[in-house]
């Protein structure tokens, strides 16, 4: 009875231990409902097969993957050794939202030869193949990027199963498999470009000045130094994929042997400065011996990688020793000139010891004996940069020595870079202030040639300047709200407008646009458009941007403007827009990416067509804000047809107000305006437009200070007030002013922010101290009239 019972209980722990085997061997990721994360290793979920030689077909793996002896990866970013050999892994996914998830995936290096993707859909079985690596032209990749990466889209409560192949020809390979939501993925690659930026930024520095040096010196240990550096650069460049990516797109021999090449070149230019500086040939023989047999070595090498291709599954584990000891050779020369107390520069010590800490840290990587971390990842350029900064400390030293002279321009073109480091960050975080300043003077100087000149050759020049002008500022305003985007800031501002009178301008301008393009314009309205309350200036970008789009992308046929209005309940207005156009139009599965920021239908367009890859972006999230909706419908080489629709309170026609029409006389009878300005050309541009207003006085101020100083000895109605300037800015005076620091009678003074800073954390701040308006250059004569008239 026992045996009877026994055999039925032996059965169900085989098949326990069955099930909890390859459950856990193939385990699939599944994503959480509550929250989605942001990055996730999927080295816990993948399991990897050596296939050896072997070419399999993703059918035969699929079939038969339980067969290859698959592992589980054990780490983030696993070493599957310096190898020719075919890897297969497979991951599963699951999705069990209601949601369409997109992932950037990334794995293997970027130097691996050749990577592809198949990515199996549970509910139909269908496979789709993405490739990658620096086997292939760059152009063949499924995503533009210089490291293996993969978009990743996985369905609504949907199972995907994911089929990595990798082979290279003898690299060592990593299979990081690491899944990056969009916002992770964007954040990372800014992060590298800022770290890529310091890490090259200081190298071509450092390897021009000294090549300048050479030249000026004559002393090949510059030559040497200079063109070392350049090829450690150039080292990292080709192991990020930058090589590669823009150098030599097309693959090929030279292409797949770039990495050895530059390597063998960085090594052999590393010992040869290092023997000169050290003056290894005059303090040992022995060392200077060994250091030539090394060069032998290197030469033997980079030969055999050209006329002998079967030693390159070899050749890369021969340059990674031979790495090591040339770094031997370098401190045993070092070691030997301190105990011989022969001087050494304590620099160069430095230099190398940072270098040979980098590189250590980053073969034993390669070789798989250290963990995965950015420290080890980017250990060689660490030391790289740290040994280039000390090495140059170290030269800079030896300058002095040969000629005292060149110490003070090394000084100076260390200084200078730091200046262009420093304006290159001023500039990127104060693009509007300064690029609205000649703006402002640049679109109101033309208006003022434009009205006072008869020639219609000169007026028709002034309005293609206005226009470039106004394009600039688009593009400046663009950038601006996509960071606004970014960090939830952009706010709508409502006023009472005429749509039909404020969408002209733009109309004249795509009309005027589009016939010197060779394309056909049409405009129409259906009928009467009430007045409406809104944010005009966001609906005038989105009419902008629409129109920019459909002239850029059409290059003969026609662009179509239609504008329309529904008359709705609780006295609200559907205004209906239509641009349409005969350009080259888009695939119907791309209308959900179209929106995307940088999207222009594919990378080729940008090249092609040029522009930010924005505007499309913003439409959207525009019109989002304002509870519209955007329909997209196109065809490829017919056109391209965009509706918006967007809801609006109705003006009641009582109320009306007429709005951007200058009025025949500008007299504020006998008012006294304070203009607190730094800026001469922003002063000639005020003093421009309020020439032409009668019985009106004003007097400037170059400084919150001086504006404080003015109030001594006049009497003001109202101040237009810069925020950023020296001595004492906007903010501080106009505190000042509310305090009653220029007497109690003009704390409640009037006072108008005008600057070229439209950041919305500048106009609130503006509210909080107590302004009674805000104006953003380039400043509108009309505009500025009418707030000034309003307000005193």
């Amino acid at each position: 009875m026992s045996l009877k019972i026994g055999k039925p209980i032996l059965a169900v722990s085989k098949f326990l231990f069955f099930v909890l085997f390859f459950s856990n061997t193939y385990a699939q990721y599944v994503f959480p409902s509550d929250s989605i994360p942001q990055k996730i290793s999927l080295h816990k979920y993948t399991t990897i097969a050596n296939v050896g030689q072997r070419n399999l077909e993703v059918k035969f793996v699929m079939a038969n993957f339980t067969t290859l002896d698959p592992v589980q990866l054990q780490t983030e970013n696993d070493d599957l050794g310096f190898t020719q050999n075919n890897f297969w892994s497979k991951t599963v996914l699951k999705n069990p939202t209601n949601a369409t998830l997109i992932y950037y995936l990334e794995t293997a290096r970027p130097i691996t030869d050749l990577v592809e993707l198949y990515t199996i859909e549970g509910a139909s079985g269908k496979i789709t193949k993405k490739i990658s690596g620096d086997a292939i032209p760059y152009s063949k990749r499924s995503f533009d990027n210089r490291k293996t990466i993969f978009k990743i889209e996985i369905g609504p409560k949907s199972t995907q199963q994911l089929y990595l192949h990798l082979t290279s020809d003898g690299e060592a390979i990593k299979i990081p498999i690491i899944l990056y939501s969009a916002e992770n993925f964007m954040t990372l690659i800014s992060n590298e470009q800022l770290f890529f930026g310091m890490f090259y930024g200081i190298l071509v520095i450092a390897a021009i000045i000294y090549f300048f040096f050479f030249f000026a010196l004559s002393d090949k240990i510059f030559l040497y130094y200079s063109l070392y550096v350049f090829f450690v650069g150039l080292l990292q460049f080709a192991l990020d994929g930058f090589f590669f990516k823009f150098i030599t797109p097309n693959a090929g021999w030279f292409s797949n042997h770039a990495v050895l090449f530059i390597a063998i070149i960085a090594v052999f230019l590393s010992g040869k400065y290092s023997e000169l500086f050290l003056k290894i040939k005059n303090n040992s023989r022995k060392i200077y011996i060994l250091f030539n047999v090394a060069y032998g070595l290197l030469i033997a090498l980079l030969l055999c990688v050209i006329f002998i291709p079967s030693i390159l599954l070899f050749s890369y584990i021969l340059v990674n020793v031979l790495t090591l000891v040339f770094l031997i050779l370098i401190v045993y020369s070092i070691a030997y000139l301190y105990y011989k107390r022969k001087p050494v520069d304590s620099f160069f010590t430095a230099g190398i010891l940072f270098l040979i800490t980098g590189f250590g840290i980053f073969i034993f990587y390669n070789f798989g004996l250290l963990p995965n971390t950015f420290f080890t990842q980017n250990s060689s350029k660490l030391g790289t940069g740290l040994e280039v900064i000390f090495l140059s400390l170290s030269m800079s030293k030896l300058i002095r020595n040969l000629k005292n002279e060149k110490n003070e321009l090394d000084r100076i073109a260390l200084v200078r870079s730091e200046e262009m480091n420093d304006l290159k960050s001023y500039f990127l975080s104060n693009i509007s202030h300064e690029l609205r300043t000649p703006l402002n003077a640049i679109v109101n100087l033309i208006d003022s040639i434009s009205s006072e000149v008869q020639d219609d050759k000169i007026r028709q020049n002034c309005q293609i300047i206005k226009y470039s002008a106004h394009s600039l500022l688009s593009s400046v305003n663009d950038i601006l709200d996509f960071s606004k985007i970014e960090k939830g800031e952009l706010k709508l501002e409502m006023n009472q407008f005429d749509p039909l009178q404020v969408l002209q301008h733009l109309k004249d301008n795509a009309n005027r646009i589009a016939t010197e393009k060779g394309l056909r314009f049409e405009f129409s309205t259906s009928r009467i458009i009430p007045d409406l309350y809104g944010d005009v200036t966001r609906l005038q970008q989105i009419v902008n941007n629409v129109l920019n789009n459909a002239i850029k992308f059409t290059a003969t046929g026609f662009i179509k403007f239609t504008i329309d209005s529904e008359l709705k309940a609780n006295n609200r207005a559907r205004l209906i827009l239509t641009i349409s156009d005969s350009g080259v139009g888009f695939q119907k599965e791309k209308i959900d990416r179209i929106f995307d920021s940088f999207s222009q239908n594919n990378s080729n367009n940008k090249r092609k067509f040029g522009g930010l890859g924005l505007g499309l972006y913003i439409v959207k999230t525009l019109v989002n804000m304002q509870n519209g909706t955007i329909e997209m419908s196109s065809t490829v080489n017919e056109g391209t047809t965009c509706k918006i629709e967007l809801d609006f309170d109705i003006v009641i026609q009582e109320k009306k107000e007429v709005v951007g029409i200058e009025p025949v006389v500008c007299d504020l009878g006998g008012k006294t305006i304070l203009v607190v300005e730094d800026n001469p050309i922003n002063q000639m541009v005020i003093k421009m437009i309020t020439k032409k207003w009668l019985n009106t006085t004003v007097i400037y101020a170059n400084n919150g200070q001086e504006a404080l100083e003015a109030f001594k000895i006049n009497q003001f109605d109202i101040v237009l007030m810069d925020l950023q300037m020296p001595v004492m800015d906007g903010y501080e005076a106009t505190i000042a002013i509310r305090n009653g620091e220029v007497g109690v009678e003009n704390a409640n003074i009037p006072i108008v922010a005008v600057t070229a800073d439209v950041m919305e954390t500048t106009k609130q701040r503006v509210k909080d101290i107590g302004m009674n308006h805000y104006l953003s250059k380039p400043i509108q004569k009309e505009t500025l009239y009418e707030t000034v008239k309003k307000l005193v």
